[in-house]
């Protein structure tokens, strides 16, 4: 992935004219809630700038701390999809988020019984009982970018910086299937990680023609495995630009930014995610910078980071990372 092509492409563009402009509003009669087929909501050019919003993860039904969960719809409501013209099987879908704004003045995380990182679940079995059912309302303050966490049982707050980002964004997944909207994957999904973010470049492996992509649950905040199921969630307000690599795709999501690349892997067991995701990191290094497998694979060890995007999906998500500093020029 040649970032740099990239930018060139979409300057070449901006130089022939100002990109189009999308605009598209999503409700709750409009979202999905599954990655797949359906019927585009527009129909996007590579260069396009796309104008919409997202609903929280609980569709924005719950207003209060006192409201219960049994009023949600489905969980991450989907915007989209979005019909890339051009794309076909074997391309990138690139993305580029230009903003996010939470739409709105307050956030919601929550506990739900049989979710969560040390809840018991079908596969987690345990004798003890389920946690209880609990809401949390978080101030939001768009100007001062943070957010506010209220304890229930005491008087306890606490201001948290605020660093929004797409719990969901992805693809229609490979072979024809479809997958739920809670379930991350190699088309992306519900991948709960702050690296899709602005700032950072997003690559999706296109399976389909028109690529057809979807985002939604927004996070204004999250802390690493995302233990208790869920972030700061909120609505946004977002600009988004895409872009179109022909004749070349990875196998999995991918992130770049001035500083990094960062691989994604998707999958349970932790050690399966984390293999998936330097697989990934070694066959681009190896790809765009010339380095053999093997030569790449020691580097990683000497400089690599991961991050734990979340280990409460029906996939973990882990995140390999590393520092362009550590790597020769790209070939």
């Amino acid at each position: 992935m040649i970032e740099s092509l990239l930018f060139s492409s979409l300057l070449l563009l901006q130089n022939a004219g100002s990109p189009r402009v999308i605009k598209f509003e999503a409700n709750i009669n409009n979202v999905k809630y599954v990655y797949g087929p359906a019927e585009p909501v527009a129909r996007v050019r590579p260069g396009d700038i796309v104008e919409t919003n997202t609903l929280d993860a609980f569709g924005n039904a719950i207003k209060k701390k006192t409201d219960p969960l049994s009023l949600v719809k489905g969980d991450n409501p989907l915007t989209g999809p979005f019909y890339i013209e051009g794309a076909q099987p074997g391309d990138t879908l690139v993305v580029k988020a230009l903003t996010i704004t939470v739409d709105g003045k307050q956030g919601i995380g929550s506990v739900a019984p049989g979710f969560g990182a040390l809840a018991k679940g079908p596969y987690t079995p345990m004798l003890n009982p389920d946690l209880p059912e609990r809401v949390w309302v978080y101030d939001v303050d768009n100007a001062a970018n943070m957010a506010t966490f209220h304890a229930n049982d005491s008087n306890f707050s606490v201001k948290i910086p605020m660093k929004n980002f797409f719990g969901c964004i992805g693809v229609a997944p490979p072979a024809g299937e479809t997958r739920m909207s809670i379930t991350p994957g190699e088309w992306g999904g519900n991948m709960d990680t702050s690296e899709a973010s602005v700032g950072n470049t997003l690559y999706f492996p296109v399976n389909v023609p028109g690529a057809l992509l979807y985002l939604g649950d927004g996070h204004a905040a999250q802390g690493d495995g995302e233990v208790a199921g869920t972030g700061i969630e909120v609505p946004f307000r977002t600009r988004f630009q895409v872009d179109l690599i022909k004749g070349q795709s990875s196998k999995w999501p991918r992130f770049e930014n001035d500083r990094s690349l960062m691989a994604v892997g998707a999958y349970r067991s932790l050690d399966d995610t984390l293999r998936i995701a330097f697989s990934e990191l070694i066959a681009w290094i190896h790809k765009d910078y010339g380095l053999s497998e093997l030569d790449a694979y020691e580097l990683l060890s000497k400089v690599a980071r991961i991050h734990l995007s979340e280990m409460v999906d029906p996939n973990y998500v882990i995140v390999a990372i590393i520092d362009k500093q550590y790597l020769p020029p790209k070939k």
